[in-house]
């Protein structure tokens, strides 16, 4: 789960790990550590785990400030610099606990937007806790998730519950999709998952919990994930200069934000001089140690590394995430020569990852036109036809993708969760069964087609994982 407990945590790390072990039915603690170390973990066991071992303190417009500068400066942004053409908006509240944080996020979006009616939006929701996902499925809330929120909150946003409880408005929830994810194991961004593309990027209170390496890994995904000026709000506790090296901190009055500026950072990969002058230092040998005990060997001459064909470099700089050299790379090699179905392909799904899904669909287009009876080329299409509302034509080209390749695993989830998603659950139910089935014989570890690295037994765990949201939002 990436979770780090160093020794002052330590009392934590006892008391979670004994509510685990009574779940799992042990009277020991030390032999249900013993029993969980025995082989790799489940997804059941993490899942146990996780809600023990996992924080749920959160509740509406916690930390409000940071809502205020959302709706005052974030998102009219956004909104002016993509009225009148592709409007469309995509957040993700990622570790969103029972659901406040992303039904709050939904709420100012309202607020913010006097047309919303006009934009597509997408409020995603993760969590690694399926307890935390049920309750948020529900909607229903007590008294208690409602400290320090505004006042008019339950009167324009609620309904009464039984048992005392406050029930959120459809109109609230419909804008929300909820689901499992783990930021420790899971691929993001990811077209599977919904994770690409994202505008703005909530993860509060959830850095602090992982260890340095961890942190590190999230916070470039986050980056991959997010769009150009997009941006990735943390919780006081966690801004740090040090850890965001990839994004631009804005100061706001009483927060600071992170905003994804190509032009003022340096990517990633790149070490500072006196970096690659310590490693070179490190490595070199003192001169002293070979001039007499070693007689002077002819160097021979290294030849340079033959540059890797263009389609190759896209394709690397595409898994760094680093879509805009990706896309330069594709444009230079497709105006070069007839267009290349993988060149196509690769171009269509980097300009979907940037959120130009306009471009995207187009390429997608001149993919099929090259190669109509290319699966993939129709996947990818009903993907970006998904992202930007068409789900009548996103399910047409899913079923063409299935009907040129009845084995696409992909496809037969993309229909399951599209079904899911409009509360048709039966027809789900078939769609996922058929994906299950398509996964049993292959080796748990085998990445699948077009996934970006889920690996088979991946899939089949998030499907056991949405089967139980939806037994959670049905209850």
């Amino acid at each position: 789960m990436g979770l780090h407990c160093p020794p002052e945590r330590a009392s934590d790390l006892q008391r979670g790990i004994s509510s685990a072990a009574r779940e799992f039915g042990f009277e020991q603690v030390a032999d249900c550590i013993e029993w969980l170390m025995s082989a790799p973990l489940t997804r059941s066991q993490i899942e146990i785990l996780a809600s023990n071992l996992t924080v749920g303190e959160t509740y509406f417009f916690r930390e409000q400030r940071t809502f205020e500068i959302l709706e005052e400066h974030i998102l009219p942004e956004l909104t002016r610099s993509r009225r009148g053409g592709e409007q469309r908006l995509r957040l993700w509240s990622a570790a969103c606990c029972s659901g406040e944080e992303p039904y709050s996020m939904a709420i100012s979006l309202r607020k913010a937007l006097p047309d919303f009616a006009d934009w597509h939006t997408t409020i995603l929701g993760s969590d690694i806790n399926p307890r935390f996902l049920h309750k948020a499925s529900r909607g229903v809330f007590s008294e208690w998730s409602f400290r320090n929120a505004p006042a008019w909150l339950k009167e324009r946003h609620f309904e009464k519950a039984d048992a005392g409880g406050w029930k959120i408005l459809p109109e609230i929830t419909r804008m929300v999709t909820f689901s499992y994810l783990n930021l420790a194991e899971d691929v993001y961004p990811s077209l599977l998952n919904d994770t690409n593309a994202m505008d703005i990027i909530f993860c509060r209170n959830v850095l602090i919990y992982f260890s340095p390496e961890q942190v590190k890994t999230v916070i470039e995904k986050f980056h991959h994930c997010l769009t150009e000026g997009g941006w990735l709000v943390v919780s006081p506790s966690e801004t740090s200069h040090a850890l965001f090296p990839q994004l631009v901190p804005v100061n706001f009055d009483g927060a600071i934000l992170y905003r994804k500026d190509s032009t003022r950072t340096r990517p990633m990969e790149m070490r500072t001089p006196r970096l690659e002058e310590a490693i070179s230092a490190f490595l070199q040998p003192p001169a002293e140690l070979f001039s007499e005990t070693i007689p002077t060997v002819a160097r021979v001459q290294e030849l340079p590394e033959a540059p890797l064909p263009a389609y190759d470099q896209a394709l690397a700089l595409y898994e760094q995430g680093r879509y805009a050299e990706t896309a330069e790379t594709l444009d230079a090699l497709l105006s070069s020569q007839a267009p290349e179905p993988r060149a196509t392909i690769l171009l269509a799904r980097t300009l979907a990852n940037q959120g130009n899904l306009a471009e995207a669909l187009g390429w997608c287009d001149k993919a099929i036109a090259a190669d109509k009876l290319s699966p993939v080329a129709h996947y990818l299409r009903a993907s970006v036809l998904h992202e930007q509302g068409g789900l009548v034509e996103a399910v047409h080209s899913f079923k063409r993708a299935l009907y040129l390749d009845p084995d696409f695993v992909l496809a037969h989830f993309a229909l399951g969760n599209l079904a899911r998603g409009e509360g048709k659950f039966r027809e789900a139910a078939k769609h996922f069964e058929n994906a299950l089935a398509l996964t049993r014989g292959r080796p748990q570890d085998e990445v699948l087609p077009e996934s970006e690295g889920i690996t088979a037994g991946r899939l089949v765990e998030i499907i056991g994982a949405l089967r139980d949201a939806e037994g959670g939002a049905r209850a």
